[in-house]
Protein backbone atom coordinates (compact mmCIF):
# COMPACT_ATOMS: atom_id res chain seq x y z
CA UNK A 1 0.00 0.00 0.00
CA UNK A 2 1.41 3.38 -0.92
CA UNK A 3 0.86 5.28 2.31
CA UNK A 4 0.58 9.04 2.32
CA UNK A 5 -0.59 9.33 5.92
CA UNK A 6 -1.59 7.10 8.80
CA UNK A 7 -3.99 7.83 11.63
CA UNK A 8 -4.55 5.42 14.52
CA UNK A 9 -7.75 5.98 16.50
CA UNK A 10 -8.04 5.46 20.24
CA UNK A 11 -7.10 1.92 21.21
CA UNK A 12 -9.98 -0.50 21.78
CA UNK A 13 -9.29 -4.02 23.09
CA UNK A 14 -12.00 -5.47 20.88
CA UNK A 15 -10.97 -3.99 17.53
CA UNK A 16 -8.27 -1.34 17.14
CA UNK A 17 -8.46 0.25 13.71
CA UNK A 18 -5.86 1.51 11.27
CA UNK A 19 -7.13 4.28 9.02
CA UNK A 20 -5.34 4.67 5.70
CA UNK A 21 -5.76 7.93 3.80
CA UNK A 22 -4.81 7.70 0.12
CA UNK A 23 -3.83 11.33 0.12
CA UNK A 24 -1.02 13.26 -1.51
CA UNK A 25 0.09 14.71 1.85
CA UNK A 26 3.36 13.44 3.29
CA UNK A 27 3.65 11.49 6.52
CA UNK A 28 5.95 13.50 8.79
CA UNK A 29 5.88 11.54 12.04
CA UNK A 30 3.72 10.16 14.84
CA UNK A 31 2.59 11.95 17.99
CA UNK A 32 1.48 9.82 20.95
CA UNK A 33 -0.90 11.22 23.55
CA UNK A 34 -2.48 8.88 26.06
CA UNK A 35 -4.13 6.06 24.14
CA UNK A 36 -4.35 7.97 20.88
CA UNK A 37 -1.79 8.20 18.10
CA UNK A 38 -2.25 10.74 15.34
CA UNK A 39 -0.10 11.22 12.28
CA UNK A 40 1.32 14.65 11.52
CA UNK A 41 0.44 15.94 8.07
CA UNK A 42 2.23 18.40 5.83
CA UNK A 43 -1.10 20.24 5.53
CA UNK A 44 -3.51 20.96 8.36
CA UNK A 45 -5.61 17.76 8.24
CA UNK A 46 -6.98 15.05 5.92
CA UNK A 47 -9.94 16.07 3.72
CA UNK A 48 -13.23 16.33 5.58
CA UNK A 49 -14.86 13.86 3.20
CA UNK A 50 -12.48 11.18 2.03
CA UNK A 51 -12.73 7.41 1.44
CA UNK A 52 -11.31 5.51 4.39
CA UNK A 53 -10.24 1.87 4.53
CA UNK A 54 -10.66 0.25 7.96
CA UNK A 55 -8.32 -2.66 8.71
CA UNK A 56 -8.36 -4.83 11.82
CA UNK A 57 -4.96 -4.85 13.54
CA UNK A 58 -4.47 -7.51 16.26
CA UNK A 59 -3.47 -5.96 19.60
CA UNK A 60 -0.05 -7.62 19.69
CA UNK A 61 0.82 -6.06 16.34
CA UNK A 62 -0.80 -2.72 17.12
CA UNK A 63 1.26 -2.25 20.25
CA UNK A 64 4.52 -3.13 18.49
CA UNK A 65 6.65 -0.62 16.63
CA UNK A 66 7.94 -2.07 13.38
CA UNK A 67 9.51 -0.70 10.24
CA UNK A 68 6.84 0.17 7.73
CA UNK A 69 6.69 -1.60 4.39
CA UNK A 70 5.38 1.12 2.09
CA UNK A 71 5.23 -1.12 -0.96
CA UNK A 72 7.26 -1.28 -4.16
CA UNK A 73 10.48 -1.72 -2.16
CA UNK A 74 9.97 1.45 -0.09
CA UNK A 75 10.03 1.47 3.71
CA UNK A 76 10.28 3.68 6.78
CA UNK A 77 12.51 2.68 9.69
CA UNK A 78 11.01 2.76 13.17
CA UNK A 79 12.49 1.60 16.49
CA UNK A 80 11.45 -1.78 17.90
CA UNK A 81 8.99 -2.38 20.71
CA UNK A 82 11.35 -2.49 23.69
CA UNK A 83 8.79 -3.87 26.14
CA UNK A 84 8.63 -7.52 25.10
CA UNK A 85 5.51 -9.47 26.15
CA UNK A 86 5.82 -12.98 27.53
CA UNK A 87 3.21 -14.52 25.25
CA UNK A 88 4.78 -14.81 21.77
CA UNK A 89 6.82 -17.97 21.25
CA UNK A 90 9.85 -16.70 19.36
CA UNK A 91 12.56 -18.58 17.49
CA UNK A 92 15.50 -16.88 19.21
CA UNK A 93 18.87 -15.95 17.78
CA UNK A 94 22.29 -15.52 19.39
CA UNK A 95 24.33 -12.75 17.74
CA UNK A 96 27.84 -13.95 18.58
CA UNK A 97 30.97 -11.95 17.93
CA UNK A 98 34.37 -11.06 19.29
CA UNK A 99 34.07 -7.93 21.48
CA UNK A 100 33.45 -4.92 19.23
CA UNK A 101 33.01 -7.18 16.22
CA UNK A 102 29.94 -5.18 15.18
CA UNK A 103 27.24 -7.29 16.75
CA UNK A 104 25.38 -4.05 17.40
CA UNK A 105 25.16 -3.25 13.70
CA UNK A 106 23.74 -6.73 13.13
CA UNK A 107 21.15 -6.77 15.87
CA UNK A 108 19.98 -3.28 14.89
CA UNK A 109 19.18 -4.74 11.47
CA UNK A 110 17.32 -7.61 13.13
CA UNK A 111 15.32 -5.12 15.17
CA UNK A 112 14.46 -3.09 12.07
CA UNK A 113 13.50 -6.18 10.09
CA UNK A 114 11.16 -7.56 12.76
CA UNK A 115 10.18 -4.82 15.22
CA UNK A 116 11.48 -6.83 18.19
CA UNK A 117 14.50 -5.85 20.34
CA UNK A 118 17.80 -7.42 21.33
CA UNK A 119 19.21 -7.90 24.83
CA UNK A 120 22.75 -8.39 26.08
CA UNK A 121 23.96 -11.67 27.60
CA UNK A 122 24.96 -9.85 30.81
CA UNK A 123 21.50 -8.34 31.16
CA UNK A 124 20.04 -11.84 30.95
CA UNK A 125 22.43 -12.89 33.71
CA UNK A 126 21.76 -9.98 36.07
CA UNK A 127 18.22 -8.86 35.20
CA UNK A 128 16.75 -12.29 34.52
CA UNK A 129 15.46 -14.30 31.60
CA UNK A 130 13.00 -12.45 29.38
CA UNK A 131 11.36 -13.14 26.03
CA UNK A 132 13.75 -11.03 23.93
CA UNK A 133 14.29 -12.86 20.63
CA UNK A 134 17.82 -11.54 19.89
CA UNK A 135 20.70 -12.10 22.30
CA UNK A 136 24.04 -10.30 21.90
CA UNK A 137 26.92 -12.48 23.07
CA UNK A 138 30.69 -12.24 23.56
CA UNK A 139 30.83 -15.77 25.02
CA UNK A 140 33.18 -17.69 25.22
CA UNK A 141 35.49 -14.66 25.30
CA UNK A 142 36.36 -13.54 28.82
CA UNK A 143 34.21 -10.43 28.29
CA UNK A 144 31.17 -12.67 27.86
CA UNK A 145 28.95 -14.95 29.91
CA UNK A 146 26.42 -17.62 29.01
CA UNK A 147 23.65 -15.66 30.69
CA UNK A 148 20.62 -16.73 28.63
CA UNK A 149 20.22 -20.26 30.01
CA UNK A 150 18.62 -22.53 27.43
CA UNK A 151 16.25 -20.11 25.67
CA UNK A 152 18.14 -19.72 22.37
CA UNK A 153 17.52 -21.62 19.14
CA UNK A 154 20.19 -20.62 16.62
CA UNK A 155 23.44 -18.67 16.20
CA UNK A 156 24.45 -15.93 13.77
CA UNK A 157 28.20 -15.26 13.88
CA UNK A 158 29.50 -11.76 13.12
CA UNK A 159 33.14 -11.29 12.07
CA UNK A 160 34.98 -8.00 11.70
CA UNK A 161 38.48 -6.98 10.63
CA UNK A 162 40.87 -8.04 13.41
CA UNK A 163 42.75 -4.74 13.57
CA UNK A 164 39.62 -2.61 13.79
CA UNK A 165 38.11 -5.05 16.26
CA UNK A 166 41.05 -4.49 18.60
CA UNK A 167 40.66 -0.72 18.40
CA UNK A 168 36.94 -0.72 19.06
CA UNK A 169 37.27 -3.37 21.77
CA UNK A 170 39.44 -0.93 23.66
CA UNK A 171 37.19 2.02 22.80
CA UNK A 172 34.19 0.32 24.40
CA UNK A 173 36.23 -0.56 27.48
CA UNK A 174 37.25 3.10 27.68
CA UNK A 175 33.64 4.22 27.24
CA UNK A 176 32.69 2.06 30.21
CA UNK A 177 35.60 3.38 32.26
CA UNK A 178 37.24 -0.07 32.16
CA UNK A 179 34.37 -1.45 34.25
CA UNK A 180 35.00 -4.66 36.16
CA UNK A 181 31.38 -5.36 37.12
CA UNK A 182 28.00 -5.30 35.42
CA UNK A 183 26.90 -2.50 37.73
CA UNK A 184 29.88 -0.34 36.78
CA UNK A 185 29.35 -0.98 33.08
CA UNK A 186 25.64 -0.17 33.32
CA UNK A 187 26.42 3.09 35.09
CA UNK A 188 28.55 4.23 32.12
CA UNK A 189 26.33 3.14 29.24
CA UNK A 190 25.46 6.72 28.35
CA UNK A 191 29.12 7.25 27.38
CA UNK A 192 29.04 4.65 24.59
CA UNK A 193 30.16 5.95 21.17
CA UNK A 194 30.24 9.59 22.29
CA UNK A 195 33.97 10.21 21.66
CA UNK A 196 37.32 8.63 20.83
CA UNK A 197 39.75 7.75 23.62
CA UNK A 198 43.11 9.51 23.87
CA UNK A 199 45.68 7.58 21.86
CA UNK A 200 47.95 7.22 24.90
CA UNK A 201 45.16 5.34 26.74
CA UNK A 202 44.84 2.98 23.80
CA UNK A 203 48.60 2.39 23.61
CA UNK A 204 48.74 1.53 27.30
CA UNK A 205 46.01 -1.09 26.90
CA UNK A 206 47.37 -2.29 23.56
CA UNK A 207 50.81 -3.08 24.94
CA UNK A 208 49.33 -5.15 27.75
CA UNK A 209 46.84 -7.36 25.94
CA UNK A 210 46.86 -7.26 22.13
CA UNK A 211 49.39 -10.06 21.54
CA UNK A 212 47.17 -12.43 23.55
CA UNK A 213 43.93 -11.06 22.11
CA UNK A 214 45.05 -11.93 18.59
CA UNK A 215 44.75 -15.57 19.66
CA UNK A 216 41.41 -14.98 21.40
CA UNK A 217 40.08 -13.58 18.12
CA UNK A 218 40.73 -16.77 16.14
CA UNK A 219 39.82 -19.05 19.05
CA UNK A 220 36.43 -17.33 19.27
CA UNK A 221 35.73 -18.04 15.60
CA UNK A 222 36.80 -21.68 16.00
CA UNK A 223 34.55 -22.17 19.02
CA UNK A 224 31.37 -21.26 17.18
CA UNK A 225 32.29 -22.67 13.77
CA UNK A 226 33.12 -26.03 15.36
CA UNK A 227 30.02 -26.13 17.52
CA UNK A 228 31.70 -25.57 20.89
CA UNK A 229 34.71 -27.84 20.41
CA UNK A 230 37.17 -27.30 23.27
CA UNK A 231 40.49 -25.94 22.02
CA UNK A 232 43.47 -24.26 23.62
CA UNK A 233 43.56 -20.52 22.96
CA UNK A 234 47.27 -20.29 22.15
CA UNK A 235 48.11 -23.54 20.34
CA UNK A 236 44.64 -24.23 18.85
CA UNK A 237 45.04 -27.86 19.88
CA UNK A 238 42.01 -29.85 21.03
CA UNK A 239 42.12 -29.75 24.80
CA UNK A 240 40.67 -31.42 27.86
CA UNK A 241 37.67 -30.26 29.89
CA UNK A 242 40.01 -29.59 32.82
CA UNK A 243 42.21 -27.29 30.76
CA UNK A 244 39.16 -25.66 29.14
CA UNK A 245 37.70 -24.86 32.55
CA UNK A 246 40.95 -23.13 33.48
CA UNK A 247 40.88 -21.11 30.26
CA UNK A 248 37.34 -20.01 31.00
CA UNK A 249 38.20 -18.28 34.30
CA UNK A 250 38.91 -14.61 33.43
CA UNK A 251 42.22 -13.63 35.00
CA UNK A 252 42.34 -16.83 36.98
CA UNK A 253 45.70 -18.03 35.68
CA UNK A 254 48.75 -16.60 34.00
CA UNK A 255 49.58 -17.61 30.45
CA UNK A 256 52.46 -19.70 31.80
CA UNK A 257 50.07 -21.55 34.13
CA UNK A 258 47.77 -22.23 31.18
CA UNK A 259 50.57 -23.63 29.01
CA UNK A 260 49.20 -26.56 27.05
CA UNK A 261 52.21 -28.82 27.47
CA UNK A 262 52.23 -28.18 31.22
CA UNK A 263 48.53 -28.77 31.83
CA UNK A 264 47.67 -31.35 29.18
CA UNK A 265 51.05 -32.78 28.22
CA UNK A 266 52.94 -32.66 24.92
CA UNK A 267 52.31 -36.32 24.06
CA UNK A 268 48.80 -36.68 25.45
CA UNK A 269 46.22 -38.00 23.00
CA UNK A 270 43.12 -35.87 23.60
CA UNK A 271 39.67 -36.97 22.54
CA UNK A 272 37.41 -34.16 21.32
CA UNK A 273 35.17 -32.63 23.98
CA UNK A 274 32.49 -30.01 23.55
CA UNK A 275 31.18 -27.24 25.73
CA UNK A 276 28.26 -28.77 27.67
CA UNK A 277 26.12 -25.79 26.70
CA UNK A 278 26.36 -27.02 23.11
CA UNK A 279 25.84 -30.72 23.80
CA UNK A 280 23.03 -30.28 26.34
CA UNK A 281 20.74 -28.41 23.95
CA UNK A 282 21.06 -24.97 25.54
CA UNK A 283 20.85 -23.74 21.94
CA UNK A 284 18.15 -25.94 20.48
CA UNK A 285 19.66 -26.15 16.98
CA UNK A 286 23.26 -26.40 18.17
CA UNK A 287 26.15 -23.95 18.44
CA UNK A 288 27.27 -23.93 14.81
CA UNK A 289 26.09 -20.70 13.14
CA UNK A 290 23.31 -20.74 10.56
CA UNK A 291 24.86 -17.63 8.99
CA UNK A 292 28.16 -15.74 9.13
CA UNK A 293 27.90 -11.99 8.69
CA UNK A 294 30.79 -9.82 7.52
CA UNK A 295 30.76 -6.53 9.41
CA UNK A 296 32.65 -4.83 6.60
CA UNK A 297 30.36 -6.12 3.88
CA UNK A 298 27.29 -5.12 5.92
CA UNK A 299 28.26 -1.46 5.51
CA UNK A 300 29.56 -1.68 1.95
CA UNK A 301 27.40 0.13 -0.60
CA UNK A 302 27.74 -2.77 -3.05
CA UNK A 303 27.69 -5.82 -0.77
CA UNK A 304 25.67 -4.43 2.14
CA UNK A 305 22.13 -5.27 0.99
CA UNK A 306 23.18 -8.89 0.45
CA UNK A 307 24.31 -9.11 4.10
CA UNK A 308 20.91 -7.77 5.19
CA UNK A 309 19.33 -10.47 3.06
CA UNK A 310 21.46 -13.08 4.87
CA UNK A 311 20.29 -11.73 8.22
CA UNK A 312 16.64 -11.67 7.18
CA UNK A 313 16.88 -15.15 5.68
CA UNK A 314 18.35 -16.52 8.93
CA UNK A 315 15.45 -14.99 10.87
CA UNK A 316 12.95 -16.44 8.42
CA UNK A 317 14.08 -20.05 8.87
CA UNK A 318 11.37 -20.66 11.46
CA UNK A 319 7.90 -19.13 11.30
CA UNK A 320 8.00 -18.27 15.01
CA UNK A 321 10.21 -15.37 13.96
CA UNK A 322 9.72 -15.43 10.21
CA UNK A 323 6.12 -14.24 10.59
CA UNK A 324 7.45 -10.91 11.90
CA UNK A 325 10.10 -10.29 9.23
CA UNK A 326 9.22 -7.44 6.89
CA UNK A 327 8.52 -8.41 3.25
CA UNK A 328 11.61 -9.34 1.17
CA UNK A 329 10.92 -6.44 -1.19
CA UNK A 330 11.73 -4.06 1.68
CA UNK A 331 14.98 -5.70 2.86
CA UNK A 332 17.21 -3.52 0.68
CA UNK A 333 15.33 -0.47 1.91
CA UNK A 334 15.98 -1.44 5.54
CA UNK A 335 19.70 -1.53 4.74
CA UNK A 336 19.44 1.90 3.09
CA UNK A 337 17.59 3.39 6.05
CA UNK A 338 20.13 2.12 8.58
CA UNK A 339 23.39 2.50 6.66
CA UNK A 340 22.94 5.24 4.07
CA UNK A 341 20.37 7.30 5.95
CA UNK A 342 21.91 6.74 9.41
CA UNK A 343 18.66 5.79 11.08
CA UNK A 344 18.62 3.88 14.35
CA UNK A 345 20.73 3.88 17.53
CA UNK A 346 24.36 5.01 17.66
CA UNK A 347 27.03 2.56 16.58
CA UNK A 348 30.82 2.49 16.46
CA UNK A 349 30.66 4.47 13.23
CA UNK A 350 29.15 7.48 14.98
CA UNK A 351 32.18 8.23 17.13
CA UNK A 352 33.48 11.76 16.55
CA UNK A 353 37.13 12.71 16.39
CA UNK A 354 39.92 10.37 15.39
CA UNK A 355 39.44 7.52 12.94
CA UNK A 356 40.05 3.90 13.91
CA UNK A 357 42.99 3.88 11.47
CA UNK A 358 44.72 6.54 13.59
CA UNK A 359 45.34 3.96 16.32
CA UNK A 360 48.50 2.07 15.40
CA UNK A 361 50.12 -1.25 16.27
CA UNK A 362 53.71 -2.41 16.38
CA UNK A 363 55.15 -4.55 13.59
CA UNK A 364 55.17 -7.49 15.98
CA UNK A 365 51.50 -7.05 16.76
CA UNK A 366 50.56 -6.73 13.10
CA UNK A 367 52.57 -9.85 12.36
CA UNK A 368 50.65 -11.74 15.05
CA UNK A 369 47.36 -10.55 13.56
CA UNK A 370 48.37 -11.63 10.07
CA UNK A 371 49.52 -15.02 11.34
CA UNK A 372 46.19 -15.64 13.06
CA UNK A 373 44.23 -14.44 10.03
CA UNK A 374 46.22 -16.72 7.73
CA UNK A 375 45.51 -19.67 10.03
CA UNK A 376 41.77 -19.02 10.11
CA UNK A 377 41.51 -18.28 6.38
CA UNK A 378 43.45 -21.41 5.43
CA UNK A 379 41.35 -23.52 7.77
CA UNK A 380 37.94 -22.35 6.61
CA UNK A 381 38.90 -22.36 2.95
CA UNK A 382 39.55 -26.07 3.32
CA UNK A 383 37.36 -28.82 1.85
CA UNK A 384 35.65 -29.54 5.18
CA UNK A 385 34.06 -26.08 5.11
Amino acid sequence: IGLAAIQLIEYENSMPLLYLYNNTNTLRGLQLQGGTTTASFSSSSPPEYYPVTKIYIPPDVYQRSLSLDLGNGACKWTPPQYDVPDEPEFHKTIIAGYPSGDKRETFIQMEALTGWPAKDEWDFEFLGITNHPFIKANYPHHEGIWGWGNVADQVVLVIRNIRRSMVEYHDILWDLNYAKTWEEATHNLDRLYTERPPIEDFYRWRDEVVMDECHHYGWFIDYWMEGGLMRDIYTNKITTPEHWNMLMIPGGYTRAELDYDTVVGPDTVVSPSYDPHCTNGDISEGCEPVAVISAEKARDYTDGPAETTKIATALSRDDRMGQYVIAPEAWDCIWTELIQNDKGPKTVYDRPGLDESDYNFSAEMLGEMISELDRVIDKYNGPDW
